[in-house]
Parts: structure tokens; sequence; C-alpha cells
């Protein structure tokens, strides 16, 4: 084997016999794009420079170990760290070439462009319907026919509405938690993200819940990009396109998921895809 390696937008094709070509890779059309990120908690560096690509309209997983910064580089992406107190960033996170740390950037905007579904459902203690207009009507959005719209359209992009549509003006917190889990994604493209943020999305829910909530994203890939925190690798390996492995803080592999899953070009992804480790 070649110790050289092969590289189309930052992603590792991986260690190559002598006499194999390298594996060709499609271009893609770049969403998202981490220049030398580094992030401190209060002095402490929790990512160490931080460098890849996301594709648009592709699902990108982000795997390893707890602790292992998956979720800190994920809320980066709308700034939720910006909320942590004693938080220092340096580097760059482009959102369609625009650097969303820069000062002129509005953060509630940016959120509203990349919305963001957490591990543990949090629907509002409010109806159905209202759970999904919420992010209308926080915009000055009050038309009822525009609501009653943009609630089933979102409902039924979130596959929940065949289920809920006789029950809108009942408590969400009645719901059962696969079900609110759909529904903060139908709350979510409400008001039409271009980037979901997945954070363990189903790491709280049954096996049937969790099948459909991967459905779901296989569905939502074709409109919106896509990026999940997992610890299941299995559950990575099923729905993504690309799969980023992180270690202590740093980003050892990136790559598309079949390639870094059968074959990896870094021994610390073998070893943790094997289990040797984390």
């Amino acid at each position: 084997m070649t110790t050289a390696q092969t590289r189309t937008h930052g992603i590792n094709i991986g260690a190559l016999n002598r006499d194999e070509k390298p594996q060709q890779i499609e271009n893609f059309e770049t969403c998202i794009k981490i220049e030398d990120l580094d992030l401190f908690y209060s002095g402490k560096q929790a990512l160490h420079k931080v460098n890849m690509e996301m594709p648009r309209k592709k699902v990108t997983a982000y795997i390893g170990p707890s602790g292992c910064g998956k979720s800190t580089l994920l809320r980066c992406i709308n700034r939720m760290n910006d909320l942590v107190d004693g938080v220092s960033i340096r580097g760059r996170i482009l959102l369609d070439n625009e650097d969303i740390f820069d000062k002129s950037v509005n953060v509630a905007a940016l959120r509203r462009r990349v919305g963001m579904v957490f591990q543990k459902p949090n629907p509002f203690p409010k109806t159905i319907y209202e759970n999904v207009a919420y992010g209308l009507r926080i915009q000055g959005v009050n038309d009822r026919h525009i609501l009653d719209e943009v609630v089933e359209k979102s409902l039924r992009g979130a596959a929940l509405w065949d289920e809920v549509k006789n029950r809108l003006n009942e408590n969400a917190l009645g719901m059962s938690g696969g079900q609110q889990q759909r529904l903060v994604i139908a709350r979510a493209i409400a008001i039409e993200p271009e980037v979901i943020l997945l954070d363990e999305p189903a790491s709280a829910l049954d096996p049937i819940s969790t099948l459909k909530i991967e459905e779901l994203i296989n569905e939502l890939k074709d409109q919106y990009t896509i990026v999940i925190v997992t610890h299941n690798m299995q559950q990575a390996a099923r729905v993504s396109d690309y799969t980023a492995f992180m270690y202590m803080g740093e980003l050892i592999e990136f790559g598309e998921t079949s390639e870094l899953f059968t074959n990896p070009a870094k021994k610390q992804t073998e070893d943790y895809i094997t289990g040797r480790y984390g």
C-alpha cells in the first residue's frame, strides 16, 4: 500500500495499491466549508484545526467517541456556541461562501437558514398546529390561510400529517417521543431553512421511531443539506452520504460513507469502526 492519499474537495480517498487508480468521486457543490477551526472553552481547546467541506443536499454524519467534539462542531454551524460562556473561536465557517462569524452577520437570520433538532424532543407546550406555526408567527406572519398551508406542508414533509391531521389543536406534549421528534423537524422546516442540523435525533427513541426518523432524513435530503451527529455507526452508514470521524477534537478522516466504512484511510478510523477503541 502506498502512503500517498488522493484528495478531492478535501475528501480522503484512501490508501491505494500501486496498480490501482484513485476512486472517482463526482465533484459536489459545497454548501458549508470549515477552515482551520479552533474552539476553546474557557481556554481549554476542544476543537483543533478542523477543515472540511460539506456538499449541498447530501447527508453528512459526524461519528466518534463521546467527548470528541462532534456536537461542539455541529453547534458552531449555527453559532449555538455563542450562548456558552467562555467560548472563543478561531477560523472560519463559510455558508454559501459567506463567513458566518463576520460581524455583519445577523445571528437570528443565520439560525433561520440553519435549523437545529436536538437529542431530546423539545416541543413547546402549545398545540401541534402552533408548534409548527411558531417560527412564522415570530416573523410576523399571521395570515391564517398562509399558516394553514405551511403547517400542512411541513407536517407532510416530516411524515407526520396523516397521524395528526385530525388533532392539530391538541397539546403537542401528548404525542409519543417519535412523533414529538418529527414535530420538531416539521417546526424546523416550516421556516424553509437551507441546512438542518440533527444532534443525536434518534438516540432517545425506540427502534420503530428511529426507523421513521431515518426514512425521513433520506427524504429530506432532496431539499436540504443535512448534518447529523450520531454515536450509532450503523445509523451513520444507513443515512449518510459522507462521514467525518472525529477523535479528541480533531477531524481524523472525512470521506464518502461507503469508502470510509469499507476502506478507511487512517488506522485510527479503522480501529474505531472495528471496535478496537472508543
